[in-house]
């Protein structure tokens, strides 16, 4: 990274504090990275686990298909879905709280025997799905807050830290050689003017 900077104590406190602020800021970073990693891999294992349930469920209703050709399903339908908010490492993520219902009236006698028990499975396999679904979403919005904290965590680690250190030794070492070069000068003038002196000293004794 190129760092702006100049050759004098004030840029180099102003680097000094920046560098501090990042620092500090690192470990922070790094551990929400680290709880988003592992959020991410719980949703995805979570939603994995609901597909392969809805399968199953629904490989054993094709056992059952001639049946549900027979299923009215204008009777029940999706009124709502009820989501609630949870914040997981500082990310706002979906929880499902219920599936509403809208259920027609059917005259029971005039269909077969089966058709409650057939409400009940089209509700439980539609929460299965919806359930799947927030789980997806949840793991989308984790992996892409993930994606820009690590990309935050490489920038302060490999990027700018590095930049700010480099940028501070280059300072301190441009002040020393200039403390260094002006003791030296120093010393010749001191030197210059003794020489002067004794010169001037033998010049009055003769």
């Amino acid at each position: 990274m190129s760092v702006k900077f100049q050759y004098n104590k004030t840029s180099q406190q102003m680097l000094d504090k920046q560098l501090k602020i990042r620092e500090r800021a690192l470990p922070t970073l790094q551990n929400k990275e680290a709880a988003l990693r592992i959020e991410v891999k719980r949703a995805k294992k979570q939603a994995t686990e609901l597909e392969k349930e809805l399968e199953t469920q629904m490989a054993d209703l094709d056992k059952m298909s001639r049946l549900w050709g027979e299923f009215d399903t204008d009777i029940i339908s999706i009124e709502d879905v009820i989501l609630e908010s949870k914040k997981i490492a500082g990310v706002q993520t979906p929880v499902l709280t219920d599936v509403v219902f809208k259920k027609e009236p059917f005259a029971l006698f005039s269909k077969p025997v089966w058709f409650l028990d057939g409400v009940t499975v089209v509700e439980k396999l539609a929460k299965i799905a919806i359930e799947r679904e927030v789980f997806l979403r949840k793991m989308e919005l984790l992996d892409v807050a993930r994606k820009k904290t690590t990309q935050k965590v490489n920038l302060y680690e490999k990027v700018q830290i590095p930049g700010y250190k480099d940028a501070i030794r280059k300072i301190k070492r441009f002040l020393e050689d200039e403390e260094n070069l002006s003791k030296s000068a120093q010393k010749i003038v001191k030197n210059r003017q003794a020489a002067q002196a004794a010169l001037a000293e033998m010049e009055a004794e003769s």
